[in-house]
């Protein structure tokens, strides 16, 4: 990670961390560098950006099309849609880049800048480097365009629908028979959900699809699902997605009012892959937090799986290195490589319903082949991360712990990125053995003097 670009992008609370001018300069930078290549073949360079409800988001939209502008490329503008929309966009229309502004499924006053290249993937390290630069004045100013060379900015609502018509298209048949719930986190989703659900045939209903700038994410979507397991229950509905702010993640409520997670989505879909001859490397790739009941299941119907560093950004680079086709988080960022670059939260909800319609069985039905194991995480403060885990006491209790627990349960340490901290988690077969090993590992770090 670097000083401003962690592993999805730039973020912050907005007009602190996150301000117009970083906004604009990212746009000068992109703008230039993009400007640069094209020259080369007589086109103008292009890059798109989309935006999620946040009211900041407006301030940064216009600060990186007059970043953009002035450096000579153009802009074009879908304005509120999802992440996915953007790399969906990116890709097909032959931008040279793509930009999101979004903080995902953090508060209204936080806010974030993504990048994508090319190929609606997250943009290279090494150019997000060169841009952490030019912030900090360590690179040239690029030149300042004056007349017919300064860039265009463009209204393209026409590119989200052309992404609802996408997503339309991957259904493998109508909605019609099933009633949905839809809970759009008064985020990025509002408008694009209800309509892609609509044209299926769906009896769409929708909840937290009134965005004032302040309320995305609040007590709603996916990071809150409680009121969408409620609303699914009491309106006796078939099923229920819940988004985040940019929509790259899905969680799903069967009609009972459960939450179905990442891991058992992507067990359903996985399954149902393999039994039609859509899984070619019988793989799917989760992160190392993903639940050991999901390896439990995977086993089980004899599908192998990769572990990454948690992030989506790890898990797509998994998939496109091995020509995986799904992979994801248990927090719902899903992706089905065939279809997106990145977790896309709609095209996971259809492809649930996919499986719905094909094997004609309720969500619950199909959730419950994956049994969660209960969990414990805690986050220790120490003095010094790299330490600790290479400390031989601390080890040592690790290693006797997944001794002890063998094929009935895990423990895990890992490092926070930000903070100074390890998270230690346990999964076992009951809540009080969780809680005896996490403990365990941290008084063995306590007793090796690590503990602040």
């Amino acid at each position: 990670m670097g000083k401003y670009f962690g592993t999805d992008g730039f973020r912050g609370k907005a007009g602190e961390v996150l301000t117009a001018e970083h906004a604009f300069r990212i746009g000068r930078f992109l703008g230039a560098h993009y400007a640069e290549a094209e020259n080369k073949t007589g086109e103008r360079a292009k890059i798109v950006i989309g935006k999620d409800t946040r009211r900041s988001s407006y301030m940064f939209e216009n600060a990186l099309a007059a970043g953009i502008v002035s450096s000579g490329s153009d802009a074009y503008l879908l304005h509120v849609t999802t992440t996915p929309c953007v790399s969906y966009i990116t890709r097909t229309e032959h931008f040279d880049c793509g930009i999101m502004i979004s903080a995902s499924h953090n508060p209204f006053f936080d806010n974030g800048i993504k990048l994508m290249n090319e190929n609606g993937e997250k943009m290279d390290d090494g150019l997000q480097d060169m841009i952490e630069k030019y912030i900090d004045g360590l690179l040239p100013e690029p030149e300042w365009k004056s007349g017919d060379r300064i860039g265009c900015t463009v209204d393209f609502y026409s590119g989200r629908n052309r992404y609802i018509g996408y997503l339309t298209s991957i259904a493998a048949g109508s909605f019609e028979d099933h009633k949905v719930g839809l809970d759009c986190a008064n985020g990025s989703s509002w408008m694009i959900g209800r309509a892609v659900f609509d044209a299926l045939g769906a009896k769409t209903y929708v909840i937290n699809n009134e965005p004032d700038g302040l309320n995305i994410n609040m007590d709603c979507g996916s990071t809150h699902i409680g009121k969408l397991c409620s609303y699914v229950a009491e309106k006796k509905l078939d099923v229920g997605f819940a988004f985040d702010g940019d929509a790259d993640r899905c969680l799903a409520v069967d009609e009972k009012g459960n939450v179905v997670n990442g891991d058992k989505i992507m067990y359903i879909c996985a399954k149902y892959m393999k039994k039609n001859g859509q899984l070619p490397s019988n793989t799917v790739v989760t992160t190392i937090m993903s639940n050991f009941g999901l390896y439990k299941a995977l086993d089980r119907a004899g599908i192998g799986y990769d572990k990454t560093a948690v992030g989506d950004r790890y898990v797509y680079e998994d998939m496109k290195a091995y020509d995986h086709v799904i992979g994801g988080e248990q927090s719902g960022h899903v992706i089905f490589r065939k279809y997106a670059r990145t977790g896309d939260g709609i095209v996971t909800a259809i492809m649930l319903m996919n499986v719905m319609n094909a094997t004609q069985l309720p969500l619950s039905c199909l959730a419950d082949e994956v049994e969660m194991y209960p969990q414990v995480l805690k986050n220790v403060h120490v003095d010094d991360k790299d330490a600790t885990l290479a400390d031989p006491a601390v080890m040592e209790a690790v290693s006797e712990c997944s001794r002890e627990l063998g094929e009935n349960g895990r423990v895990l340490l890992r490092k926070s990125g930000t903070e100074p901290v390890l998270r230690v988690m346990s999964e076992a077969g009951t809540q009080e053995e969780c809680e005896k090993y996490v403990d365990r590992i941290i008084a063995a770090m306590e007793k090796a003097g690590h503990l602040r």
